[in-house]
């Protein structure tokens, strides 16, 4: 997704293979965010974005593509991103932290195309259901690894279950949404380091 400075989402460029897909997405998010996703149709979404029908279901195939594929990409980059900091450098404190930062960090970043897939994802077929709950667990089961790793090594508590260790700090990044404001007095940053701080203080030998 391109996003200005300040944070408004931006079109692709015109340029792009992406530009046509990348801007429909932004014109559904935009609406599904304002007056919900049942209430937005494939019609609102082709002449908002000032394209035929056609055009959009040669890249999608449904309204359900759509939501589902507004926040895959945003799963699929966080995805790629965590992979890059389990097989960095540093000691799994160290890669721990990294990880829990980003992805508070980029979940803020693009927080209107979460906070739409959490409030409508019941809405989306139960194929589309299970396939995302399986890229989600994936993407758990990394950041796992490196609880585990940490607890091998001795350096996080050994009686904390890593399920629960997991849920724990992704349920609270899955509620952003609910309360995290740009304008607010903490940026980004400062949540995704907070949070991370918290997660290794409670996974801390006593």
């Amino acid at each position: 997704m391109f996003r200005s400075s300040g944070g408004e989402p931006m079109a692709a460029p015109a340029t792009t293979a992406r530009a046509l897909p990348d801007r429909l997405l932004e014109v559904a998010t935009r609406l599904f965010a304002k007056q919900g996703f049942e209430r937005t149709s494939v019609a609102q979404i082709v002449e908002t974005a000032g394209v035929t029908k056609g055009a959009l279901y040669h890249y999608f195939d449904s309204k359900d593509d759509l939501l589902h594929e507004i926040y895959a990409r945003v799963l699929r980059m966080q995805r790629h991103r965590l992979e890059e900091i389990a097989t960095g450098a540093g000691g799994p404190a160290e890669r721990l932290h990294a990880a829990a930062s980003d992805v508070v960090v980029t979940s803020i970043a693009n927080l209107d195309d979460t906070t739409i897939f959490q409030r409508s994802m019941h809405q989306l077929n139960p194929e589309k259901q299970r396939e995302f709950r399986a890229q989600r667990r994936a993407y758990h089961e990394r950041f796992r690894e490196i609880v585990r790793e940490g607890q091998e090594a001795g350096l996080f508590r050994a009686d904390a279950p890593t399920d629960l260790t997991v849920h724990f700090f992704f349920g609270s990044v899955h509620h952003l949404g609910t309360w995290y404001r740009p304008d607010g007095p903490l940026s980004a940053a400062d949540v995704g380091n907070q949070f991370a701080d918290l997660l290794l203080a409670g996974l801390r030998p006593a």
